[in-house]
């Protein structure tokens, strides 16, 4: 489990198919305290070192991976910038939400402009999963915890501040970046049971 409170900014170092994706990320962590098997998140997926050294380590990435996510989307390239952040600890501070690392679709930026010092941005989300995000609820994009705007239809926004830009890769945005997108828990089970009531 996840925080959504980036820790560090990964760099993909180097890509290799064989069989699965394997990739190798650079970060900053202290590796000697990332134990064999760890997981990290790294733009929002949970993923798992396999292979470590002082400044970097190794995740294995499958298809069924690769078709959720932005990897299989976009590519991950040599010096591609990732946001990172390691397993939640019993007594850590929960700063953002409950994140699993299980991304559950691709979003798509449509809209971006500077408000204020703020970065606006405005996704368009997957028809099946537009209903599960709800104004000023919580979702996690590339693995960073954001609070909803507004929705309208199957889009809604968000603003950055200045401090998360510079602590995560938002301040390399593009229009019409695909974007990892994991919904709110909660928001999934409330609307199970609104259906289930729904049909009692």
């Amino acid at each position: 489990m996840f925080t959504g409170i980036i820790t560090d900014i990964g760099i993909v170092r180097a890509v290799e198919m064989r069989g699965d994706m394997r990739a190798r990320i650079g970060c900053g962590y202290d590796m000697a305290g990332v134990d064999m098997g760890a997981s990290i998140s790294c733009d929002g997926v949970c993923l798992t070192v396999v292979a470590k050294g002082d400044d970097w380590f190794d995740v294995d990435i499958s298809a069924e991976t690769l078709s959720k996510t932005n990897i299989g989307a976009n590519g991950w390239q040599n010096g591609k910038r990732l946001n990172l952040e390691r397993a939640l600890r019993v007594g850590d501070e929960l700063g953002g939400h409950i994140v699993s690392g299980h991304v559950d679709g691709v979003a798509r930026v449509t809209e971006l402009r500077d408000e204020g010092d703020s970065l606006r941005l405005v996704f368009e989300a997957p028809a099946d999963l537009a209903r599960f995000v709800a104004p000023k609820g919580s979702v996690a994009l590339n693995g960073t915890s954001l609070t909803v705007n507004e929705v309208e239809g199957n889009r809604f926004g968000v603003n950055l501040i200045p401090h998360t830009q510079e602590v995560t890769t938002w301040g390399d945005v593009e229009l019409g970046d695909s974007i990892n997108l994991e919904i709110d828990t909660l928001a999934r089970y409330v609307a199970r049971l609104a259906e289930a009531q729904a049909q009692a």
